[in-house]
């Protein structure tokens, strides 16, 4: 395994924090980051909380405490990073990967482009959590889990396919998705940023938050920032956190700004840790405290762990 998956976890998760909060200048600017976060920190909770995806726990989380994000204009954009918790949950199991993806979408409105780019983002962070994303068939392999759909995000992603394969710049590329500020050219645009600087966290970053471009430089903050966090997760979670500048990882603990509903950033790594042990299927004593009190029932001083179905001596 090239990166443990707690890292592409992490990566995935702060790739998308650092992404969204980049100026065009390439410095990290929180006080103009737009909350694109709150969700996922909802949804990461719920699951740290009950170990599975459960929509009421969800809705209601999002109820009590920030019910005014249903009315935004910017809900598009905040679903999809709403669903990377659930991407990072099932990126094993393509099919269960798919079906919760879809079932999470429906406490939102049910907008094709939304649900189309929900699964393809999804869809790209499995394949590098699961270390099968091959930058020359991602794009096919994306429009396979797509499926049948009448929305342009196919075809656009068939175009991403066509300027990487003809080596088009990024001034060429912005200008061909910067016509009209849709969720559908923000998604090529951050397939674009990710593949033609794979291996490269910073340059990709910076790449989908730079308005050099004449034709782009009105583009609005939060298409800057929406593609610069769909781009970031997409990176983190191919290069984890070691992939990630470390002067912008000092710079964060330094600053520890609160990002995303979280009063610190040191807050959403012990949040990322808690999710992962979820994930891997710790179990955590705190969550049963009750079990505990059952006559006759005792916490052995002593745990002994081994591989499952492996019988070994104590």
């Amino acid at each position: 395994m090239r990166y443990s998956p707690i890292s592409r976890f992490k990566g995935t998760l702060l790739g998308a924090l650092l992404g969204g909060s980049l100026a065009s200048d390439g410095k990290v600017q929180f006080e103009s980051y737009l909350d694109l976060g709150r969700m996922a920190v909802l949804g990461i909770q719920s699951l740290i909380a009950l170990g599975r995806l459960d929509l009421d726990d969800w809705i209601e989380r999002q109820q009590e405490e920030s019910p005014h994000l249903i009315a935004t204009d910017h809900i598009s954009i905040k679903v999809i990073i709403a669903t990377l918790p659930v991407a990072l949950f099932f990126h094993e199991n393509p099919i269960k990967l798919r079906q919760n993806l879809l079932r999470v979408l429906k406490i939102w409105e049910d907008d094709p482009v939304v649900r189309d780019g929900t699964l393809a983002v999804g869809y790209a962070i499995a394949l590098a959590l699961t270390e099968k994303l091959n930058p020359l068939t991602l794009i096919p392999q994306t429009i396979s889990f797509i499926g049948e759909t009448p929305t342009s995000i196919p075809k656009k992603l068939l175009r991403v396919q066509n300027l990487l394969e003809q080596g088009a710049g990024l001034s060429t590329t912005q200008a061909e998705f910067a016509k009209e500020e849709k969720l559908s050219n923000t998604i090529a645009m951050a397939f674009y940023c990710f593949l033609s600087t794979l291996e490269d966290f910073r340059l990709t970053v910076l790449q989908a938050t730079h308005n050099g471009n004449s034709q782009v430089q009105d583009a609005t903050p939060l298409r800057s920032q929406a593609t610069g966090a769909i781009t970031g997760a997409l990176s983190g979670a191919y290069n984890g956190t070691g992939g990630i500048p470390v002067n912008w990882q000092v710079l964060l603990l330094q600053r520890n700004s609160s990002a995303w509903g979280l009063t610190s950033f040191s807050q959403m790594l012990e949040l990322t840790d808690a999710f992962v042990a979820v994930w891997s299927g710790v179990y955590n004593l705190t969550l049963d405290s009750w079990e505990l009190t059952e006559e006759g029932c005792e916490v052995a001083p002593l745990s002994v762990y081994a591989a499952p179905r492996v019988i070994r001596s104590r």
